[in-house]
């Protein structure tokens, strides 16, 4: 369930038209509601609720400031995976010891940077990262608390760019070899081994796999308390997926997605981690568009919006679907036909949906693309010399811009020319 909805024939996040954001802002823009954000991570919390956790949002999904504030508020821990984000997740007020520091590939300053600061954990991907972790923390006079990511070689059937848990991903210690990594950890100073990772993907709309994987980690779990290990918190991940597409059966819900964890790991005793992102965002964010042409082609027709691929890039990059809607409500029973929707960028690759049925529409009038609360504006960029496009967050009657639109003076003064050219 989301926050927008059609009323007296306007599109509106929760109290607000959109056609009055737009022409406050300019499009295109994405448009973010509040309630919707909480309303799913409370959803989480509701999965949860009888073990003893923390949902970590995953803040790559969307790491507006803004939306950093609205999670940390609600009691959420952060999963980073760069330093930026690490500095972003500390500049929306959320504590070191409610962050999470993911990804395969940080760096010595970025360690550094966490263990100054303050960190819950950091999820260690290789080897050679364990050691960098514990010649940095012995420098500092330090210690690293620590969970192994382990590849539990597990197909979460989803994109081939999105998956993780299999064993030709960049991702983790493949689980065979993660006793002598625990090992290793042990004997290291300045590291304190503490729990087990595991992530096996994004957009999973099928439990199976987390059930296999999750299987594997309680198995993993007796194996290293065996081995003398303090094994105390469990981070699962994240991945669960949302429904792009209105007519998709809707996967599993978190409440589901708990009754998994609790079966499978439920009876280890230890503190559950979540990583949860799109789930969260998804659903909560819109991005809104303006007709600028509609092109007659040979066989078929265009309409060519002020978006394009910079700003959401997701169909181009995993050719994903998003339902594109109309601002003003379509009267019930009229013709529709099968357009392109492309923006103006000069890629063949800058197209948003062939063939797609869509009622008239000409110059000026508006569409929104559902489910681009994630992966939308954190992905975008400024090809083609595109400014990035506003962000806007909605509570009941008001809204704000939460990142302006830059100038293309602003875009050309971050270039520097040197005085020899």
């Amino acid at each position: 369930m989301d926050h927008f909805l059609y009323r007296d024939g306007q599109l509106h996040a929760e109290d607000v038209a959109i056609s009055d954001i737009a022409r406050a802002v300019g499009t295109p823009f994405y448009v973010y509601s509040a309630a919707t954000f909480r309303r799913h991570y409370r959803l989480f919390e509701e999965a949860l609720a009888d073990m003893d956790h923390l949902i970590c949002y995953a803040m790559k999904a969307n790491g507006n400031l803004a939306i950093l504030k609205l999670m940390a508020d609600l009691g959420a821990g952060i999963d980073v995976v760069s330093g930026g984000e690490y500095a972003k997740a500390r500049a929306a007020g959320v504590p070191g010891d409610r962050i999470v520091f993911s990804g395969v590939g940080k760096t010595r300053e970025e360690m550094q940077m966490a263990l100054n600061g303050g960190i819950r954990q950091f999820n260690v991907e290789s080897e050679p990262e364990l050691i960098a972790l514990s010649q940095i923390a012995t420098s500092l006079g330090k210690t690293a608390p620590i969970t192994i990511r382990v590849n539990p070689d597990v197909d979460a059937k989803t994109h081939a760019k999105i998956a993780t848990g299999k064993s030709e991903n960049k991702f983790g210690i493949p689980i065979a070899k993660a006793r002598e990594a625990y090992r290793q950890a042990a004997a290291l100073p300045g590291i304190e081994v503490i729990g087990i990772d595991v992530h096996i993907g994004s957009q999973l709309t099928d439990l199976t796999p987390y059930e296999a994987a999750f299987t594997k980690v309680a198995e993993l779990t007796h194996q290293l308390r065996s081995d003398g290990h303090t094994i105390k918190r469990l981070d699962l991940g994240g991945g669960l997926g949302i429904p792009y597409a209105r007519s998709n059966e809707a996967p599993p819900l978190p409440l589901e997605y708990g009754d998994v964890i609790r079966r499978t790991v439920g009876d280890l005793g230890c503190e559950i981690e979540i990583e949860p992102g799109r789930l969260i965002a998804g659903n909560a964010g819109l991005m809104v568009s303006s007709v600028i042409y509609l092109k007659h082609g040979e066989g078929r027709d265009f309409l060519i919006l002020d978006a394009a691929m910079n700003d959401l890039i997701r169909p181009a990059m995993y050719e994903a679907h998003h339902d594109i809607i109309p601002v003003a409500e379509p009267s019930p029973g009229i013709e529709q036909s099968l357009v392109d929707i492309v923006g103006p960028v000069c890629e063949s690759g800058d197209t948003f949906a062939r063939q797609r049925h869509m009622p008239p529409l000409g110059a000026d009038d508006l569409v929104a693309f559902r489910s681009a609360g994630a992966y939308g504006a954190a992905m975008a960029s400024e090809y083609n010399a595109r400014p990035l496009i506003p962000e806007v967050l909605v509570q009941g009657d008001q809204f704000a811009v939460i990142r302006r639109r830059p100038t293309f003076d602003e875009m050309i003064n971050r270039d520097t020319v040197p005085e020899w050219l």
